[in-house]
């Protein structure tokens, strides 16, 4: 069942926003819909609880907190993690907001008073409905951490975004969530072509002695797999369990010979995009 959304006036299909907070909080505006990714608000200095007795320590000031988001009408979440939903986030967000993630977060949140989560398999849809604009979310195969560990870290979902203005396709937009490179990802790409924009988890975080997210190189080697138009790197220097930088993936990104123009984004900045022309 779809969500269904109080009509907007003015609704824009020809341009969009990613305001990017920091670590992988961003706020997506396009086709009348604001899109509020992976919320966590924690100030620099606060430590956050990953599990199984793992901290970890925020280097990096959020570039604005809950009370200072423009109107949000949905969460998209990757995964219930510290670093990804974190106290501040269960605090102050609104309860009733519709939350679109996994099972395994949807439970968690519920705990924590929100109500409204709509859980997805891997390659299941969500549709939200804003008059004549559409928003379909699709859960895009995650891996976390090695088998070896896996079971140490919540189960991961990517996330596939595409905004129709009525049956019109307008623009498709890749979340790849906290993954590492693994073989499934090929499988996006055959079923879901043209992506326009990719927000891409990079950082190497490491846990326990193990990278479970994609550093720079590898980060760059998912882009390469998808072939988006455009992609934004971001989860690269927030916490300090993250081990490869900004710095990293630009170098690994110029010496790439996918055809994707890179962007890059600091806490606080705002990158407008466009959708190609309808046909």
């Amino acid at each position: 069942m779809a969500i269904e959304l109080p009509s907007a006036a003015d609704v824009d299909f020809d341009a969009g926003e990613l305001y990017f907070v920091g670590n992988a909080t961003t706020v997506i505006r396009y086709g009348g819909f604001s899109v509020l990714t992976d919320p966590a608000f924690l100030h620099a200095g606060e430590h956050v609880h990953l599990g199984h007795g793992a901290y970890a320590r925020r280097e990096v000031e959020p570039a604005c907190q809950v009370a200072d988001l423009p109107p949000v009408d949905l969460v998209v979440l990757s995964h219930h993690h510290g670093d990804h939903f974190d106290d501040v986030a269960a605090r102050e967000l609104d309860h009733e907001l519709p939350i679109i993630t996994n099972d395994h977060a949807v439970r968690l949140l519920r705990e924590q008073g929100f109500h409204r989560g709509h859980a997805l398999d891997t390659w299941e849809a969500q549709d939200v409905v804003r008059g004549d604009a559409r928003l379909r979310v699709t859960s895009m195969p995650g891996k976390h951490a090695p088998d070896h560990v896996a079971g140490l870290l919540p189960p991961v979902m990517g996330s596939m975004l595409d905004f129709y203005q009525g049956e019109a396709h307008r623009f498709r937009l890749y979340i790849t969530g906290d993954t590492l490179l693994h073989e499934r990802l090929h499988d996006i790409p055959r079923w879901y072509p043209d992506v326009d924009l990719a927000l891409v988890h990079a950082g190497g975080t490491t846990l326990l002695g193990t990278v479970v997210t994609m550093t720079g190189e590898q980060a760059v080697r998912c882009v390469e797999i998808i072939g988006p138009r455009n992609a934004v790197p971001i989860h690269y220097n927030d916490f300090s369990v993250f081990r490869s930088g900004l710095d990293e993936f630009k170098a690994a990104a110029a010496e790439s010979s996918a055809t994707t123009e890179f962007h890059y984004v600091a806490h606080g900045d705002r990158y407008r995009f466009r959708p190609e022309p309808l046909r």
